[in-house]
């Protein structure tokens, strides 16, 4: 979107705000999709902006729920309980049995202590249901060979479970093509001892590339484009062997969305320009960004162009020096009631900041689309609401 257009919505929306376009989330879907070919599935992490999934567009094969409260958006929007992967490192009992009640198409384990919940809730129920076994890359998540193995040696023991393939992730903001060559390839080794020690074949591999968005490039698109080419082949040959499904949220999600904040007041302090905004680092987060020192894409709506370009430091409101946006971004002008868009916020911003620091509202979210046009789907919302003894 440029600012012209969304200059024209931020007259019906309330600073500060998220502005997510739906149809550059479903354009990015599309991109990935053209790389990895029709034999690759893809499932969006709705982790990364569950906001996105009224509107998740039909190629998206899969969606991953790590919570209860994300079963509870997927349930309050209609999803397809069928597309839905119920993954996460903490299922307790109840959770699992929501989830099967609610038909979850796939569930994965982490523990033993999974198996056993998913095997005496599926059973109750006289049903099988398919299972993923997370694999550990190393950290808290997934379990050691030897115990994913006993698991597939074991696996007719289960009444519950139908052991269908692997579920593997090791972490985000790859940028390196060989590291996800190298994970897939360790998955299909994987895979092929499962097979020559076990006689038993996978089916499926879930696996979450993790790669890299870039927030502070000028040329992001054409950079992330370039990994996904990068990796596009050795994706194709492992979606040749197995029923693969890439697993990505920050990716998908990232380039479609705004955050509109308003500039409240402006002064100089020791000669350094401060603009004070509305908003904070409690609502607005770019992986990789620290006390402001890289500046993203903003834009200004309300620049008088012919002024001269100065260096604003760019602070939100609350109460700690660390609430540093940005440093030293030029910008022609900077006035009180100017209002500036953050871009490529559309993962993770409106749901990992430290959203109830100070007590200020969490802001407005709408989605915007041509078809559709601008919707709000929350208004702002009070934090300091709570019971009095």
């Amino acid at each position: 979107m440029d600012i012209k257009s969304i200059a024209l919505l931020t007259k019906q929306l309330h600073v500060p705000a998220y502005l997510f376009n739906t149809d550059e989330f479903e354009a990015r879907a599309a991109l990935v999709k053209k790389y990895f070919g029709e034999k690759t599935g893809l499932c969006f992490s709705i982790k990364a902006n569950p906001f996105l999934l009224s509107d998740i567009p039909a190629i998206f094969d899969k969606i991953e729920v790590c919570s209860p409260g994300e079963l509870t958006i997927c349930e309050k929007t209609g999803v397809d309980m069928k597309r839905v992967i119920f993954s996460g490192v903490n299922k307790g009992k109840a959770d699992v049995e929501r989830a099967m009640d609610d038909g979850v198409g796939t569930f994965t384990a982490e523990s033993w202590l999974h198996i056993q919940l998913i095997n005496d809730a599926a059973k109750a129920r006289g049903i099988r249901v398919p299972l993923l076994v997370r694999l550990t890359a190393g950290s808290q998540f997934g379990m050691d060979e030897n115990d994913v193995l006993s698991i597939l040696r074991d696996r007719d023991c289960y009444d519950g479970i139908e052991v269908v393939g692997l579920h593997f992730f090791s972490g985000t903001q790859k940028k390196k093509a060989k590291i996800i060559e190298k994970e897939l390839t360790y998955l299909d080794e994987f895979c092929t001892r499962v097979k020559d020690e076990l006689g038993f074949e996978i089916d499926r591999v879930e696996y979450g590339t993790g790669l890299a968005v870039d927030y502070f490039s000028d040329d992001a698109d054409a950079l992330e484009e370039q990994r996904l080419s990068e990796i596009s082949p050795k994706i194709r040959e492992i979606a040749d062997k197995y029923a693969l499904t890439v697993e990505m949220g920050r990716f998908f999600a990232a380039p479609c969305g705004y955050y509109l904040t308003g500039v409240v007041d402006v002064k100089t302090n020791k000669g350094i320009n401060y603009a004070i905004l509305d908003g904070g680092l409690h609502q607005l987060k770019y992986d990789g960004q620290l006390q402001g020192m890289q500046i993203p894409k903003i834009l200004h709506i309300g620049a008088d162009e012919t002024q001269e370009k100065l260096k604003w430091t760019l602070c939100g409101s609350l109460c700690t020096t660390a609430d540093v946006i940005a440093r030293d971004a030029e910008f022609s002008d900077m006035s009180i009631s100017d209002i500036l868009i953050f871009c490529r916020v559309g993962a993770y911003s409106v749901m990992e900041g430290m959203s109830i620091f100070l007590s200020r509202d969490l802001p407005q979210v709408a989605l915007y689309s041509e078809k559709k046009g601008l919707r709000i789907v929350r208004e702002p919302f009070d934090t300091d609401v709570f019971n009095t003894p």
